[in-house]
Formats: structure tokens, sequence, C-alpha cells
């Protein structure tokens, strides 16, 4: 078992199984077979605290009354299936970082999709072998959740597709689903059984190039080894031996949980109807029969190995897909810890500079252009790595106080610039008699930095040449602004102005910007709103923030 179920390098043997058998594991699923199956390999690995629940609405009643410290799962199960089950863990408060693995037969794609990014800890493909099942197991126990609490709604992250295949990693190269990795599988095990040692030869030597190939004289053997830790792929049976006769066998396999799923072709020289129907009735997926025709044969193990091999890399697709979330949980930590901090500090080493009035000239514009430079650097950051974890109710505001009106000049400053050959004004109006320090409010600067700097490039862009965009501060309960500029929001889209992808009238537009917008203001606990008037032909978006 050490070789199969080996502890991390960092912990010692005795540790890892004292661990192990303090675990208290919930066995969900709704067939009984499988249920045994999986208590009897965790009973294997010395783990004696077991629960079970046939269906997901159960298994989450226990977890609410039980201490569990790992949950095995299937998927299709009435009542409540695993996606649900799972999807109600990680949605709750004390339960969001449970180990959970999702055992399961399930071949939609999409619906695998949803699982990962659920938050499955791993996924299983049955029908599974021990040492398949104590592999997971053991990445089961050092499972470290990516999610640092609860998500905000069961609905955000089963819609959360749209933000993968949408704004989620566009922006850095990512891509949501890389395909799968195509590594060698390992050669199928086929097991002959035959009382007659020339016909193990002559089927030996049929596959032994192709698969691996192990041989039983006799039935009781043939059980020993399909009921192994590394059973067979498929089982050549024959059915007239002494003691154990081929039917005896079958029986045996299908009435134990660890080998009731292995496929068995019977080959034998008994070719009467009533022996092929009791071969069928027992699960036998073919017969053949003696003396055989080896090219027949062969071609009938390809096609069958054929299909095992498509089981076995659907593992390594589902595989893939968890490697594939890990690794873009990774670039998002490398984008917001690594690159984003370090640009934010030299955005601010920058402004410090211009603010200080020491430069002027050509060089002070070289600053504002790199100025600027960082400001699209640091939004394209927030669109690529922030928005996907608001999408998906994973992201954690870090409040703290924000200077609103030198970031609504500063981005103001570089929109006159970059608009300068519209011959547009930009104001900038607070009310009379109050300081910038008194216009502060809690939330994300750079956050800030986006939302606006999208906000007022898009008034510039939707604005005729040579009018007037209007930046207004007040104070009430919130800190506002609105943003106005003339033209009109298209009759079309005026319902839908802050959702995602829609745009009118900009050929190379992404819909991106107002939706972005909107969702940078409620991150901070604030609200945006859009009104357009046809009678005097302007647009006004306006944006409350809650004050420091």
């Amino acid at each position: 078992m050490d070789e199969l179920f080996s502890s991390p390098a960092h912990v010692s043997q005795h540790d890892f199984f004292m661990r192990l058998g303090k675990s208290v594991v919930l066995v969900v699923d709704d067939q009984e077979s499988m249920r045994k199956i999986t208590v009897n390999y965790l009973r294997q690995f010395g783990i004696s605290h077991i629960l079970e629940a046939s269906n997901g609405a159960e298994a989450f009643r226990i977890l609410g009354a039980h201490h569990v410290t790992l949950v095995l799962s299937d998927w299709n199960m009435p009542v409540m299936n695993g996606l649900e089950l799972l999807l109600s863990v990680r949605h709750n408060e004390k339960l969001y970082a449970l180990p959970f693995m999702m055992i399961t037969a399930e071949t939609e794609r999409d619906l695998i999709l949803q699982t990962v990014q659920a938050g499955v800890s791993d996924l299983l493909v049955k029908p599974f072998t021990y040492s398949s099942f104590a592999k997971r197991l053991t990445r089961l126990l050092n499972w470290q959740p990516r999610f640092n609490k609860p998500l905000d709604s069961i609905g955000a992250m089963v819609s959360s597709r749209s933000a993968m295949f949408g704004v989620a990693h566009e922006s850095v190269g990512i891509t949501t689903i890389m395909p799968p990795v195509e590594k060698p599988l390992e050669r199928a095990t086929i097991l002959v059984v035959d009382d007659t040692p020339d016909n193990l030869q002559l089927l030996a030597g049929l596959f032994d190039d192709e698969y691996r190939v192990k041989l039983a004289n006799n039935g009781e053997k043939a059980l020993q080894i399909c009921q192994s830790d590394t059973p067979p792929d498929l089982l050549l049976l024959d059915i007239m031996m002494p003691g154990m006769d081929g039917f005896d066998v079958a029986k045996a396999l299908r009435s134990h949980p660890s080998s009731e799923n292995i496929p068995i072709i019977f080959v034998t020289a008994m070719s009467d109807s009533a022996a092929k129907t009791r071969g069928m009735e027992l699960g036998a997926i073919d017969f053949v029969t003696k003396p055989v025709d080896p090219e027949s044969l062969r071609l009938r193990i390809k096609n069958f190995i054929r299909y095992i091999d498509l089981r076995r890399q659907l593992q390594a697709d589902y595989d893939c897909m968890l490697s594939t979330e890990q690794l873009k949980d990774d670039v998002e930590r490398i984008i917001r810890h690594d690159i984003k901090s370090p640009l934010a500090g030299v955005l601010g080493l920058i402004q410090g500079v211009i603010e200080s009035g020491a430069i002027s000239g050509a060089v002070l514009e070289q600053l504002q252009m790199a100025e600027e430079a960082s400001l699209r650097a640091l939004d394209m950051i927030n669109l690529s790595a922030e928005l996907y974890k608001i999408e998906t109710g994973r992201f954690v505001l870090d409040p703290k106080p924000v200077p609103l009106i030198k970031i609504l000049k500063r981005v103001s400053a570089m929109a006159q610039k970059t608009f300068s050959v519209k011959g547009l004004v930009i104001e900038v109006d607070m009310p009379s008699g109050i300081d910038d320090s008194r216009l502060e409010f809690i939330g994300d600067e750079m956050f800030c930095y986006s939302l606006f700097e999208n906000l007022i490039r898009n008034a510039c862009e939707a604005a005729p040449d040579n009018s007037r965009i209007e930046v207004m501060v007040f104070a009430e309960k919130s800190c506002g602004v609105t943003i106005i500029n003339k033209g009109v929001v298209p009759a079309q889209i005026r319902e839908r102005f802050f959702e995602k992808f829609v745009s009118a009238g900009k050929p190379d537009g992404s819909g991106l910007g107002t939706y972005s917008a909107r969702l940078l203001v409620e991150a901070q606990n604030g609200s945006i709103s859009m009104e357009t008037s046809d009678e005097s032909g302007t647009t006004t978006v306006k944006v409350m923030l809650p004050y420091a």
C-alpha cells in the first residue's frame, strides 16, 4: 500500500497515516454498489470514520451535523446532484474550504467545466482502480482551496462560464481551457484465463506486442488477479475449466465491487445459444468460439481497447482542466502581486515627479506619456484578473481612502491629450469651499483609475468634435461624480448600457468599457446609472461611492 499511497516528501509516513486514520470521509452515491467499492478502498487505507449518503441533499444535512474532512461524491444523483452539492459546499461559510472529489462517468465537457470552475478538488472517472483511487486520495488530503472565502452566490458560479469565455484572461493572453496534453497512455492490460497451456501461449502471442498480458490457468487465480490492486482492463475467459468454470468466475467478479466493471470476453469451444445467453446475462461484452480466427480476434480486442483508452484519455483531459484552472489562478496571483503592485509603485513615483512642478517641457511630456502607459497597463490588469474574480464572487475588497479629485484630474488631462484631434474640452468641477481631502472615499485607487478612465474615454468617443465634457463632483450622503457629454446613447442599447459586450457605433468597440466600470463600482460598494436625453441631446453617467 505504501507504494501506491505515498505521503508527501515533507511529511513522515507515520504522521501521514496518523492523519489519514483521523479523517472523516463522506461518501455520496445513489448506487449502493459504488458506495461499497469506495468504502472498501477507504477501509484498506485505515480510514474507519466513514459516513454515507445516497444523494446531495442527504449529504448536505450530514455536513451540517458532523465534522467531515473529505467529501467523495458521485455526479448523477436524485434530489440534489453532485454539482449542486459542490456549489452548496463552496457557498457555505463553514464548508467552503472542504476537499471535494467528484467521482463520475460524466463526459459532457461543459458540465465538467462548471465543476472545475466551482472549485472541485479532483475528478475521478468511473470505473476506477485501487491504484488510481489511492493517488487521487493522496492529492485530496494535500489539497489547498483556491478560494479564500465562500462564493458570493451560487448563481454567480453557475454563470461564471460567461466570465471565463469573455473578459477573464484575454488581455494577458491566457486561454481558459488548453487543449488536452497528448501524453502516451500506458499499455492496456489483458488477462487470459484458460486451463490449457497451449491456448494460453497462443492468445498471449497474439497480444503481447501491443498490450500487457497476464495469464491464469484456473478460475481461482483469475479472481485473485482481478480483485487485486492492479486489475486488468479486459478479461479473455475460457468457460470449460476444472473446478471453477468461466461462468462461476464471471458470477464472482460481478458480485464483488472491485471487479464488477471488468469487461469479459468469453473464448470457448461452447457454441450453443444457451451458453451464449448465459454469458451475456453475466455481463459479457462478446462471445468468441474456438478455434479462434487470430486476425478477427485481434480486431475485436483492438476496437474494445480503443474504447478503454478513450475512457483513460478522459481522465487525462479532466486532469488537464484542473491543472489549467490552477495555472490560471497562479497567473492571477502573479499579475496581482508580482506585477500590479510594482507597477502601481512606478505610477506613484511618476505622478509625484509630475505634481512636484520641478520638470517641464519635453521631459514633462514624456513623463505624462509614461504615466498614461502605466495607467493603461493597470487597466488591462484590472480587466483581465480582477473582473474575473468579481464576476465569480471571489474578489475581496481591501478598502482604503481614495483621492478622488486627484484621479479625476489626472484621467481627464490624459483624455484631453488623447482626444486633442477632436478639440474637446474636459472640465472637472467640484463643490466650492470643500478641499480635495474632504472628497475621499473608501475603495480601491487602481479600480478608480480604471473605471473613470473607461467612463471618460467612453464620453470622449461619443461626444461630437469641439464639444465640452463636464466631470462634476458633488457631496451628498455618498461621494458622487457625474460625467456629461453631448450625444445620446442609441435607443437599442439604452436598457443594456452596462451589460457585457453591448456596443453601438464603434467598429472596434468591445462592449466591455461600461460593463467593467459597473463591476468596478459595485465591487467598491458603490452604484452607477446612466440617463440620456433626446431633448437636450446629452448623456449623463452618475457614480456614487461611499465616503471615507
